[in-house]
């Protein structure tokens, strides 16, 4: 599978030294933009819509939770008379939960409002629906953006990806285990709901040591009893399990997909450390996951993460006025809907071909 750039392993240089490019004139000589420099270029388009605005924000805020709100309480009012209606209002319910998770996202970039008090506050009150703990997620998403497409930095805010040098050099239990973690039925299924709803509630399952992570881990679990307990009192333990297990499910698998598709497609990059550029690696590494306007609305335009890696500042609800304004950022690794579901498939770095591979790609190297 091959994204829509007409791209070649085997003579890929880079996904932009290949697309047309405005030449440097120094004195009569045509000089041809660079790599870096056009990078460079377009990040510098991204700077022009970084920062919050605030009507916009207290805009998004309302329209994600009163919704929530209002679908959730139709809910409680069907779980115990059609819990066929319970289970599809789950749908909306989680899609608007993940409209939830992006602004706890953006408050933890410091971009939804421009007050840091006010971020850190909404982004704390948005965990409590979301489940993630607000301080360690921003410090562990903060070394993923640090960090992101550095074969020497792996292993905080990612996905587990290894080379095909490494794979092969596993032990046979250890290469099942790698295939098991990254089939899409236990990733999604089962890895990512556990993580979210189990794992994030123990301060020693983190990429952060454990005295990092024990206040706001513990502080949100706090926080978690005396918000769910009311709603345990009202409306019954089952109920209030049965409304918010498939709530929670969805959105989280569906986050751990986009967080997967972000930047696991086949012509992504990884670099060692010494080759790794911050830049480079934001918008190469990153996916431009084009998607119908009523996901992008739920997902708050996330699938634009090539410029939201160039530009971290840039609130979601901006993403697609700098989107708009650049045409060079709307060919750069774009995958359609149909595309992403091949790079499932995608697990192993292949360092020769500067892609990712699948492991019936492996013969060719054993």
């Amino acid at each position: 599978m091959r994204i829509q750039q007409p791209l070649h392993a085997e003579s890929r240089v880079d996904i932009l030294a290949r697309e047309p490019r405005p030449a440097q004139v120094i004195g009569s000589d045509p000089m041809p933009e660079t790599q870096k420099q056009r990078v460079r270029r377009l990040a510098a388009h991204c700077q022009k819509y970084r920062g919050s605005v605030p009507k916009l924000a207290v805009r998004q805020l309302i329209t994600t939770l009163v919704p929530l709100v209002v679908v959730i309480g139709a809910m409680f009012a069907t779980v115990e008379s059609a819990y066929w209606a319970t289970l599809l209002l789950a749908l909306p319910a989680a899609g608007l939960l993940v409209r939830a998770f992006i602004i706890q996202h953006d408050c933890g970039h410091g971009s939804f409002f421009a007050s840091r008090t006010a971020n850190d506050f909404v982004g704390r009150c948005m965990s409590v629906l979301t489940f993630a703990p607000y301080a360690v997620w921003r410090r562990e998403h903060a070394h993923h953006h640090a960090s992101s497409g550095n074969l020497d930095r792996r292993g905080a805010g990612d996905i587990d990806t290894i080379t095909v040098r490494e794979y092969l050099q596993l032990s046979k239990l250890r290469k099942l285990r790698y295939r098991l973690y990254r089939h899409p039925l236990f990733l999604f299924g089962l890895g990512v709901p556990a993580y979210f709803v189990i794992l994030q509630r123990l301060p020693w399952l983190h990429a952060l040591p454990p005295r990092d992570t024990w206040r706001s881990v513990v502080g949100l679990n706090i926080g978690l009893v005396a918000f769910y307990l009311p709603l345990i009192y009202i409306f019954g333990f089952s109920n209030v399990l049965w409304v918010g297990l498939p709530v929670l499910h969805i959105a989280s698998a569906t986050g751990g997909w986009l967080f997967f598709i972000q930047h696991q497609f086949e012509e992504t990059t990884w670099d060692k450390a010494e080759g790794w550029d911050f830049q480079v690696a934001a918008l190469l590494g990153s996916s431009y996951y084009k998607m119908p306007r009523v996901l992008n609305w739920f997902t708050g335009n996330i699938g634009l993460h090539h410029i939201h890696h160039l530009n971290s500042m840039i609130p979601n609800y901006r993403l697609h006025d700098c989107l708009a304004a650049s045409p060079e950022l709307k060919s750069i690794n774009r995958l359609t809907l149909r595309d992403s579901i091949k790079c499932a498939r995608l697990k192993l770095w292949d360092e020769s071909q500067r892609r990712l591979i699948g492991f019936n790609e492996l013969p060719a190297y054993a």
